[in-house]
């Protein structure tokens, strides 16, 4: 395995089947209302950091963080190719978006994700490192569909 992690653009066409996937899956089983994703444009704006994880150079993953304010950013965009899960990809970008967050000076790192069974997994993910269940934060409200979660990088 050789794995690299490093900041790229959302825009990147190389990125599109991961994009693609990606929004098949919040589509798959979430009511359109409930959908919070951004699309590869959202993510090409000055506050957000994505990441590419890729083996042998083929992206196989994908994660981000937008800034809400000067200390505290949110997950968006995690997703790991259905062919390459089972193999730790998916820890392997949190803990480097946890990393590069602390290391921006961010205190806080929020992320929304649904409570439909193809979450699971991702709640599961989220809660061994650390994250645990908050009220909604920047511009959420309460939704039947969604579960809201924070750790401190302190």
């Amino acid at each position: 395995m050789s794995i690299t992690i490093a900041k790229e653009s959302p825009l990147s066409t190389d990125l599109a089947l991961l994009m693609q996937r990606h929004t098949a899956d919040m589509h798959a089983d979430t009511p359109p209302e409930s959908i919070h994703m951004m699309d590869a444009s959202e993510l090409a704006i000055p506050a957000v950091n994505f990441f590419v994880l890729r083996d042998a150079g083929k992206p196989l993953a994908m994660g981000a963080f937008k800034r809400i304010d000067a200390g505290h950013a949110e997950i968006k965009s995690m997703h790991v190719l259905t062919e390459a899960r089972g193999r730790g990809l998916s820890r392997i970008m949190l803990d480097h978006l946890l990393a590069e967050a602390k290391a921006a000076g961010l205190k806080r790192l929020s992320l929304e994700t649904g409570v439909q069974p193809t979450f699971v997994a991702a709640r599961a993910l989220y809660a061994k490192a650390g994250f645990e269940d908050c009220p909604p934060f920047e511009g959420y409200s309460i939704d039947m569909n969604s579960v809201y979660m924070t750790r401190s990088l302190a």
